[in-house]
């Protein structure tokens, strides 16, 4: 038998939801009425850019080594797959075979991927190419 939903049953989301556009308009209004009292001094020191102290050297469009961005690729692609275990461990007692067999088809996939690119030499940071 269905459960019957009813508007009831939604109130605290819907409390959850106006708390947090409230917090972020107050935010947002508090900020702006500080802002917009003071009086600002536009100064050559303060319009430069600032980055974690260290003073600025050059230009800041020299091209980047593809280490950098190889490494952060594989970081994003492996981070996001170990997301999908979570659903699946969550709900591990409910599954029976076929969901098993399914986790082992993802892993199997996922380690393919991992030696594939051990194999290329993508994780061995002196064989990759500038």
């Amino acid at each position: 038998m269905e459960k019957a939903y009813f508007a009831s049953d939604y109130q605290p989301i819907l409390v959850q939801i106006l708390v947090a556009l409230s917090f972020v308009v107050i935010t947002m209004v508090v900020t702006h009425l500080i802002v917009s009292t003071r009086k600002r001094v536009r100064t050559l020191k303060k319009e430069e850019n600032f980055e974690c102290g260290i003073e600025i050297k050059g230009n800041a469009r020299f091209p980047f080594s593809i280490k950098y961005f190889l490494v952060a690729i594989l970081f994003v692609l492996f981070d996001v797959e170990v997301i999908f275990f979570y659903p699946w461990a969550v709900n591990f007692t409910e599954t029976d075979w076929s969901g098993l067999l399914t986790m082992f088809l993802f892993i199997a996939i996922f380690l393919f991927g991992f030696f594939y690119i051990y194999k290329k030499g993508a994780l061995d940071w002196n064989k990759i190419q500038e």
